[in-house]
């Protein structure tokens, strides 16, 4: 016959710490709840806040470019572009990262690497490439074009055609626009200081390819937001770009 099998004895359980009281659960679960309530406040406030159009305007524009810098004298600014319909603006594009003067926005200068505060119209762009279904008027770029930044020129602050070394301004104080690269790939021009043009106020101020960094004034964002916002601006609603501090 089998012997029978030893059957062990189970050691006593160790004192353990004592169960929580209902009381005890309940103020945790409270306080979980708490947590979790204001984490979604937060995030919703966040939310909100992005849909929120950021000034106030009444002017006649019903498409709107807002860039706001990240704080005083901050290169990085928070990019939305909005539609305004009656009455009412909507967000259309963003917000996004974008790049602005080294020096950030505020007053701007000849030189000063500050991207101008205001507001300011969008009226005509240009680019290395070509690009589809753009409303505003677009150039398209070749050696011959030049944004104009001599102080001492009639033709401050404006575009100008001329075969390198034969211009008739100081092009050491201008700027080949194909001589930029990628960066003017695709460009908008900022309709700042423009008319009339006032002399050492600033010149060559536009939203363009983001390079990566702070810029020597213009507006920067990736190519594929850029291609995305030229293909929104519609010149029969006047657009305009808020620079805001």
């Amino acid at each position: 016959m089998a012997e029978s099998p030893e059957i062990s004895t189970p050691e006593p359980l160790a004192a353990s710490t004592p169960w929580p009281t209902t009381a005890e659960v309940r103020a945790g679960a409270t306080a979980m709840v708490l947590l979790l309530a204001a984490i979604c406040l937060a995030a919703c406030a966040t939310d909100d806040a992005a849909q929120r159009f950021p000034l106030s305007y009444s002017g006649p524009a019903e498409q709107m470019i807002t860039v706001v810098a990240d704080r005083h004298g901050a290169s990085t600014a928070t990019f939305s572009t909005w539609d305004r319909t009656e009455g009412r603006w909507q967000l259309a594009h963003g917000p996004i990262s974008a790049h602005v003067g080294e020096a950030g926005i505020g007053s701007a200068t000849e030189g000063s690497t500050r991207t101008p505060a205001g507001i300011w119209p969008l009226t005509e762009a240009f680019g290395n490439e070509t690009i589809d279904s753009v409303r505003l008027p677009y150039r398209r770029l070749d050696s011959w074009d030049w944004w104009v930044s001599d102080t001492a020129s009639a033709s401050y602050n404006t575009h100008y055609r001329c075969t390198p070394g034969t211009c008739p301004f100081d092009e050491r104080a201008g700027e080949n626009l194909t001589a930029a690269g990628p960066a003017y790939d695709n460009a908008v021009v900022i309709d700042y200081n423009r008319s009339p043009a006032v002399p050492g106020a600033g010149s060559a101020f536009f939203l363009h390819n983001s390079s990566g960094g702070p810029t020597a004034g213009c507006v920067a964002i990736p190519a594929s937001d850029l291609r995305t916002v030229l293909r929104w601006l519609d010149p029969a609603r006047h657009p305009a770009i808020a620079l805001v501090e």
